[in-house]
């Protein structure tokens, strides 16, 4: 009893088993067909519904146009799809010439910027900033030596001015002593004189 208890529990899974898979491929047959669904589903539909005869399968006409047709629209679809992507592609293309151009432009210009910030343009000449620094430096030693020396000079002439005025100064008082001296000789010889004429006089 129990032996046919278990055959019966068997039978009616197997059972049941076989009934959801047949389910299940006739829902999947439900879910084909020829107007709707991918060109592969079509394909499955053709197959499934068309007549068998021994090793060959017999197909309505009006299905096989009905399959060209829809295989020629994908296949449109699909050089529609490839054009759009060429086209795209084309597009994107020129846009990464153009913005490889406008890169490179702009390197140049940063590079070109960079070098004039790290550059001095002097008379027309560019030179690097430490080389224009110490140019500048240079040229402010020069000009305060060329002071140096000038102070130097101007205070020996200054000096020898100041000696010569001097001595002039000196030379000058002299010349009026020596003036004055031979003023008063002139005046003495001729009062001499004259008192020498007064005395001849009878």
């Amino acid at each position: 009893m129990k032996f046919l208890t278990k055959a019966a529990v068997i039978l009616i899974v197997i059972c049941s088993l076989h009934t959801t898979q047949a389910q299940a491929v006739k829902t999947q047959e439900d879910k084909l067909s020829l107007n709707n669904g991918t060109i592969d589903n079509q394909f499955e539909f053709v197959i499934r519904r068309s007549n068998s005869w021994q090793d060959y399968k017999t197909v309505k006409k009006t299905w096989l146009y009905a399959l060209k047709v829809h295989t020629l629209d994908s296949l449109k679809a699909v050089h529609k799809n490839l054009a759009d992507t060429k086209a795209v592609v084309n597009s994107q293309t020129k846009e990464i010439s153009s913005l490889k151009a406008s890169l490179a432009d702009t390197q140049s210009t940063l590079s070109f910027t960079n070098e004039e910030k790290d550059n001095i343009s002097l008379f027309g000449i560019l030179m690097s900033k430490a080389s224009y620094k110490m140019l500048m430096w240079s040229i402010l030693a020069g000009l305060l030596a060329l002071l140096l020396i000038f102070i130097y000079k101007f205070k020996g002439s200054n000096s020898a001015t100041r000696e010569a005025k001097h001595k002039l100064s000196e030379v000058e008082l002299e010349f009026e002593e020596h003036r004055r001296n031979a003023l008063e000789r002139e005046q003495k010889v001729r009062r001499q004189l004259q008192d020498e004429l007064n005395k001849q006089k009878p």
